[in-house]
């Protein structure tokens, strides 16, 4: 029996979100006309929307003991989230975002990865890694927990299935880097971007072919306002999204990540995976922040 549905394993951050008036290029100007600071990072968003949606849920990470780093461990405490896995350092500071959102919703974010990128193999809890159904893995911005990742999984039992989020950090590496993650992972979520980066296939259909062909078992494409595109090789669907205004996209993906695997651990099939994911994201971006608009079991009255 596991211990956990799902554990999250990447970057814990805090996000400092800007609402500006217009993302400034270079040599360009703009102003401020909103600030929050929220809780993030890739896989702890995914784990928080799955702590939502009854999920048994834990991660594995690094933060520092600043203001932060409560910050970053109180949230998951009051999600109800297993914070065990969480190693703390002793000095540093805990990893940070600067994000600039205009009036769209669009984004751009500057990483501050910290002690993050100080998380080595030997401070990973083994037994509590596989203590899980789906281990959930994004990226890191450096190489010491890139290869503690990679370590893990060659000693990671069968019976914890690997769910991948490569975003455009580890997507930007290539197939060939990647590849030691991706054969063993069982439901790969990237957007079509990611696989065209990871494939050099423009169409993502093709894309996602030549990652089955690596070993992963299902493809979820994450395609914006579209929605999404999911294959296991024998059945392929497009799913449509769900229509809202978006205020902030800032996690939709990592929103969508949880409810594809809340689908996959209830036995859904792929076209209602696809759906459950869908919704989730569209309640996100529907808010500023990765967290405050994801939904709770209670509003999928859809299924």
């Amino acid at each position: 029996m596991s211990k956990f549905d799902v554990v999250g394993f990447g970057a814990l951050n805090v996000d400092r979100l800007f609402k500006v008036n217009s993302i400034a290029a270079a040599e360009e100007e703009s102003f401020v006309t909103g600030f929050e600071e929220t809780c993030g990072g890739s896989a702890a968003n995914t784990i928080v929307g799955l702590a939502r949606l009854n999920c048994k849920t834990g991660f594995i990470g690094k933060t520092a003991s600043d203001r932060e780093g409560k910050m970053l461990l109180e949230a998951f405490h009051k999600e109800g989230v297993d914070t065990e896995g969480v190693t703390l350092a002793k000095n540093g500071r805990s990893g940070t975002v600067m994000g600039f959102i205009d009036k769209k919703g669009n984004r751009a974010l500057y990483v501050d990865p910290s002690v993050n990128d100080m998380l080595s193999y030997g401070e990973i809890p083994q037994k509590y890694a596989s203590q899980t159904k789906f281990l959930h893995l994004t990226s890191f911005v450096g190489e010491k927990p890139f290869n503690a990742q990679k370590k893990l999984l060659r000693t990671l039992p069968d019976s914890v299935e690997v769910s991948f989020d490569p975003g455009a950090l580890y997507s930007k590496l290539g197939l060939a880097k990647l590849k030691q993650i991706i054969k063993r992972t069982f439901v790969l979520l990237p957007n079509a971007c990611e696989v065209a980066l990871l494939t050099d296939e423009t169409d993502y259909r093709a894309g996602a072919e030549v990652l089955l062909g690596e070993g992963v078992k299902i493809v979820a494409v994450k395609l914006g306002g579209r929605g999404c595109y999911v294959t296991d090789g024998k059945r392929s669907c497009m799913v449509d999204s769900f229509k809202v205004k978006a205020v902030d996209t800032t996690g939709a993906g990592d929103a969508f990540n949880a409810g594809f695997l809340y689908g996959l651990i209830n036995g859904k099939s792929l076209l209602e995976c696809g759906r459950i994911a869908n919704f989730v994201a569209s309640k996100c971006v529907t808010k500023i922040g990765a967290r405050t608009g994801l939904p709770r079991l209670q509003d999928l009255t859809f299924l």
